[in-house]
């Protein structure tokens, strides 16, 4: 099996990523704690072209050494933005006409593959603490819980791959992936 070349793998360029048609996502980052989830999570957006990533509460910005360690360049490329609270955040992405989504697991939350979305409707997508999760007080402003099947014991999920997980499985009708 021969590897890719540079060439073959067709990469953007820093400016042709930032002048590329962004899929209507944005990521929530609901005091995440770990650096490192912050910094995978701005890969996973840079791998699949989400508009941007919000930073809330306690979660760490960039520019930093631990989350340049694991973005590996995507702080450059990704748009982000810091708030406060994410309370604050989620008013700006209401009144910017986001569909607000909680991935955790509640009582109600929808299964991940039994979701149907369009790809063309805007949505942000609230990650949340490593431990305690997607506050009641967030949840309760989302329009419902966003829950990944799980057959193992421990159903929990690291942040960074759960992420990939749910960007993946939102896009991956609507994005043409080649080979």
């Amino acid at each position: 099996m021969r590897k890719k070349s540079m060439d073959e793998l067709q990469r953007k360029t820093v400016a042709e990523f930032q002048n590329a048609e962004k899929v209507p996502i944005v990521i929530v980052l609901d005091n995440v704690r770990s650096m490192h989830n912050v910094g995978s999570v701005f890969r996973i957006a840079d791998a699949f072209l989400i508009s941007s990533i919000y930073l809330c509460g306690y979660t760490p910005v960039p520019p930093h050494r631990e989350i340049n360690k694991t973005a590996l360049g995507a702080t450059e490329t990704v748009a982000w933005k810091y708030f406060a609270t994410t309370a604050e955040a989620i008013d700006d992405l209401q009144y910017q006409g986001f569909e607000i989504w909680a991935v955790e697991q509640t009582h109600d939350s929808l299964m991940l593959n039994e979701i149907d979305w369009p790809g063309d409707e805007k949505i942000a997508l609230i990650f949340g603490n490593e431990v305690s999760g997607v506050e009641d007080s967030i949840l309760s402003r989302c329009k419902g819980s966003i829950e990944i099947p799980q057959a193992g014991m421990k159903h929990s999920l690291n942040i960074s791959v759960a992420a990939g997980i749910v960007c993946w499985e939102f896009l991956r009708s609507t994005i043409n992936v080649k080979r």
